[in-house]
């Protein structure tokens, strides 16, 4: 009989200390969803820019200033297609365990004459698996110039739009707003904008995070 009441108590130990671990675990992952991963291209990474002066630095600035627990974590690369965004992402929320996903992806998509459908599909995936993971997200929409004719043009936006609409994600229609019809806001390759022009993105964002105001805050 003592051996029996020794071994019910070892198993009470064993499942107390099983619950308590999975507790702790899950207040660790919460700590850790006090993460912004953002998955962008050059637009995000800094091309071109003195390092630390990019708008994803502006972003992570105006969070502290708030007194804002969360941090931000930029894992854009310069010249990054949807393809390759949704290739590295499940790598990334694994690992960072994001809250809040913001998507700055697809110009390069559209820049090299791309499937619109193909686009829309990873941009898609990426937004899907992002909630999967418990993470809000942000989309950002980009515009391609004229030259690449008005049908293209044209379905390359409505493709944000409608992911935001479908989706049900907080949405920046157009991330260039208040810097495209402005050259002295370009770099000398007049497609990335310069130091001076990161301000007015990092303004962009940060109206369009408004949805997520009160989230930032906890």
């Amino acid at each position: 009989m003592a051996r029996f009441n020794y071994i019910n108590k070892l198993k009470c130990n064993l499942a107390f200390t099983a619950l308590f671990c999975l507790l702790m675990g899950g207040h660790a992952d919460a700590r850790a969803s006090h993460t912004i991963l953002i998955l962008g291209d050059s637009l995000s990474a800094e091309y071109g820019l003195v390092h630390g002066s990019g708008w994803v630095d502006l972003l992570e600035k105006k969070l502290q200033k708030e007194a804002s627990p969360w941090n931000v974590f930029n894992a854009s690369i310069s010249g990054e297609t949807s393809a390759g965004g949704l290739n590295r992402l499940p790598s990334l929320l694994e690992k960072k365990k994001p809250g809040l996903v913001i998507i700055e992806l697809g110009a390069n998509d559209g820049l090299r004459g791309l499937s619109i459908a193909a686009s829309e599909k990873n941009l898609q995936k990426m937004i899907v698996m992002s909630k999967r993971s418990g993470a809000q997200v942000l989309l950002i929409g980009i515009q391609l110039p004229p030259n690449y004719g008005q049908d293209y043009t044209k379905q390359f936006a409505n493709m944000f739009t409608r992911l935001a609409k479908t989706e049900g994600t907080a949405f920046l229609p157009f991330f260039l707003t208040g810097v495209i019809d402005k050259p002295e806001l370009f770099q000398a390759d007049r497609m990335h904008p310069n130091e001076q022009a990161q301000k007015v993105l990092f303004k962009n964002v940060w109206g369009a995070l408004a949805p997520y105001y009160d989230l930032l805050q906890k």
